[in-house]
């Protein structure tokens, strides 16, 4: 059976078991004249994703008369600053993009998002473990991922080859073997934005999967303990790292996709790796030009002895929640841009990955396959920390990794950091 075909089965299949199970109520509930309006606020305003959004839109109105989208589409921070504040007031837009963790977590506990897994039927089956997770609170799903991703390193197969690599390393001590091959070579191993910060906190994140394991990093989002002996070793892998010295010269000064930035040495061929998200290959080209196919992709390595395992991703999306007082004409909506058909839409333009299985195949960049079949196989995920948890401890997580890079913290001091924050927050 096509994919077209499938959606359009599954859309009806769908809208009928909503209709049967109903929804909230708001006041936005049909009115005298029979009109709904549902307010729908995104951060999707480039392309191709600002023009798939906009036919979505025309397509549902078409086939659900007497209802009607309004559309809030904003610049991601200016979306975060309206949202922070409306939160507050608790006057949620019926349907509004989210990236679940601690933020989604926050209006959960407040009472301000539908659970899905009640009214969203059949739909909530459909996605990825990954995908799913970072909106999964407490067993319960309050969103759906549009799109889904993960952090690896991408590398440059030349340089590799020109340092005598023959295969990405999979374990931690091949990985620091590869950092040394390349410097031997004269090739700067790593490039690094230590400025912005929020790239750094990936490698101490992924050495705390690796190392202490996801259950110590669940639990220490429940205990906001941070002090684990795992976390410990995670700031030592990391230091060990760096006393390597494998990052560009000035990486604490330098942004991300500035002409002279992280990216750009990527994008003009003159650093070996970068660990980075799934947007880092369009990113790269803008910045430095691209490296074409001498560009590759392979996972966080495993650290030899620790509790992770190298299946588990670490990354994240975007997605959808719904607010409690929605009508059910919004789960309708969310319902409709999730069947497989529009799916199929989303990933053959290029603005996103998938986040079923079915859609994999419909992704043609080679690398960018490889990141959606590494997280569809996934054995487990971990969203961003600094999205995971509330927004201080993340930005905690942030700032005491970047001090680790600097020398000016310990592996110790991190750890107790974020521990002082989330107690605070706690």
């Amino acid at each position: 059976m096509s994919l077209r075909r499938r959606g359009a089965m599954a859309l009806v299949a769908s809208t009928l078991l909503l209709a049967a199970c109903g929804g909230g109520n708001s006041d936005n509930d049909s009115d005298a004249g029979g009109g709904v309006t549902i307010d729908w606020w995104h951060i999707g305003t480039t392309e191709p994703t600002a023009t798939i959004y906009d036919q979505w839109v025309q397509d549902f109105e078409e086939q659900n008369p007497g209802v009607k989208v309004n559309v809030t589409a904003l610049e991601n921070e200016a979306f975060k600053s309206k949202m922070t504040t409306i939160t507050a007031g608790g006057d949620m837009p019926d349907v509004y993009s989210t990236w679940g963790g601690g933020v989604l977590a926050q209006q959960v506990e407040a009472g301000l998002v539908k659970d899905l897994d009640v009214v969203g039927g059949t739909t909530m089956d459909q996605f990825t473990d990954a995908a799913i997770a970072p909106y999964r609170i407490n067993g319960a799903s309050y969103g759906i991922p549009v799109d889904a991703g993960m952090v690896g390193f991408w590398y440059n197969k030349a340089l590799f080859e020109e340092a005598g690599i023959e295969e990405p390393p999979t374990t931690w001590t091949e990985f620091l073997e590869t950092v040394q091959a390349l410097k031997d070579a004269d090739i700067t191993p790593i490039a690094l934005a230590g400025k912005e910060e929020w790239p750094g906190h990936f490698y101490w994140s992924y050495l705390a999967m690796r190392v202490a394991g996801l259950d110590a990093l669940e639990e220490a989002a429940h205990t906001n303990d941070f002090t684990h002996p795992g976390f410990v070793e995670a700031g030592e892998r990391l230091r060990e790292l760096a006393e390597l010295e494998p990052f560009q010269n000035g990486y604490l000064g330098a942004d991300y996709s500035t002409p002279d930035g992280q990216a750009a040495l990527m994008g003009s061929g003159r650093a070996a790796m970068e660990l980075m998200g799934q947007w880092a290959p369009s990113v790269q080209a803008d910045a430095g030009g691209g490296i074409g196919d001498d560009l590759g992709f392979f996972p966080f390595p495993e650290v030899e002895g620790g509790a992770g395992s190298l299946d588990e991703v670490f990354g994240g999306g975007n997605g959808f929640a719904v607010s409690a007082n929605a009508p059910k004409e919004a789960v309708d909506f969310l319902v409709f841009i999730s069947a497989p058909e529009q799916h199929a839409q989303y990933v053959e333009s290029g603005a996103g990955l998938p986040v079923t299985e079915e859609a994999i195949e419909l992704v043609e960049d080679p690398d960018l396959r490889v990141v959606a079949e590494t997280m569809a196989a996934a054995g487990g995920f971990q969203l961003y920390l600094d999205q995971a948890f509330p927004p201080a401890v993340g930005g905690q997580v942030n700032s005491s990794v970047a001090e680790l890079f600097a020398g000016v913290a310990t592996p110790e001091q991190v750890t107790e950091a974020i521990t002082e924050v989330a107690r605070a927050e706690g």
